[in-house]
This record gives C-alpha cells, structure tokens and sequence, in this order.
C-alpha cells in the first residue's frame, strides 16, 4: 500500500492520501473532524491518532486523511507514526467511522431549507467552494445565514490555518457577495 502525503497551506496540517474511499459511502459528501479523545465514539481510529503525542486534530475527507501537530513537535518524528497507524486500519480492512451517524458531522442552524438565499449560498459552497477548500486539506461547512451575516465552520487544515482569516474574507466573502448580494458578510464559527 502507497500512501501519499501532501502539505497544506497550514504548516501545522499535513494530508494523508491512502489511495481509497475513507469515509463510508453512506457518510456522503460529508466530512468528520476530531480535536478530542472524548469525541471519538464512533471512529476508534481518530482515537488511536489523538493518542499519538503531538496530535491535536484528526479530519476525514472522503478520500484523504488531515492530521494537524501541536507546533512543537516535528513532522519527521510524527508521520511515520501515522503513515503507520494508516496502512494498518487499512490493510486490516477496519472501519474509519464505525457509523455513519449524525456524530461529528457539520452542525447547521438553518433559518429554512425552503429559502432560496440559503441554496443559493449552500449550493455555491458545495459546488465551488468545498472542493477548492478539500484540495488543500480541509472543508468550510454552512451554518446559518442571518441579517446579511453567513456563519461558516472551517474544518481540517481550515480549522487552524493562519491564512484563514483572507481565504474567508478575500475568497469566500467576495464570491458569496457576487452572486448573492444580499450576503453583506462571512464570519467563522468557532470550534
């Protein structure tokens, strides 16, 4: 098994790409994020990935792995320990999420599903946004949409990153305000 890894724009978050589908394909086009132990009931694997020293974060893409390192601990010394904790789930053929419930998907407080702004801004995030963010190891999930203000979570690589702050605003903010002008503003939803 060949398990390739690429860099994130946040140097704290490296991707781990395995080759296959990570999540289950009932989890659709969601993704899951752990930053405990304590919220690990339904994936054993981002557990033993927690428990590794230096480890504060865990996120499943649906085809790529996120590990984000505490800042003083080195890359060299963490992803052989990873890149083995990864073969093994996987040639043993073992669950990454044991169930495919509602645990540690993207929270949304909607005002409607029946508004048209709110598929608007959530079409655009999943068609032209998620995927961009996805690339580089992460995923910016909706949250609500109030008074003009969109609430995003961002997730993964996402979560920590120091560029966050201009992709949301520069990026995300500007797109969203073209083809909605309603959307006055983007802020993140904090952890």
């Amino acid at each position: 098994m060949f398990i390739q890894t690429e860099e994130t724009p946040n140097p704290q978050a490296l991707k781990f790409l395995p080759g296959r589908l990570v999540l289950p394909e009932d989890f659709g086009d969601f993704s899951a994020s752990y930053i405990n132990v304590e919220e690990c009931e339904n994936s054993p694997f981002a557990r033993q990935l927690l428990e590794i020293n230096g480890i504060s974060g865990v996120f499943f893409g649906s085809d790529f792995i996120t590990i984000t390192k505490n800042i003083d601990f080195d890359w060299y010394l963490l992803k052989p320990i990873i890149l083995g904790k990864i073969m093994e789930l996987f040639i043993n053929n073992l669950p990454v999420i044991i169930s495919a419930d509602k645990t540690n998907r993207p929270e949304t407080v909607e005002i409607s599903d029946e508004d048209p702004l709110v598929r608007q801004i959530r079409e655009l995030l999943d068609t032209r946004i998620r995927p961009a963010v996805a690339q580089d190891g992460g995923d910016i999930t909706f949250h609500s949409f109030v008074d003009g203000v969109v609430y995003l979570k961002m997730q993964g690589s996402c979560s920590s990153c120091p560029s966050s702050t201009i992709t949301l605003k520069s990026g995300i903010e500007n797109m969203l305000r073209y083809y909605v002008p309603e959307v006055l503003e983007v802020k993140q939803i904090e952890n």
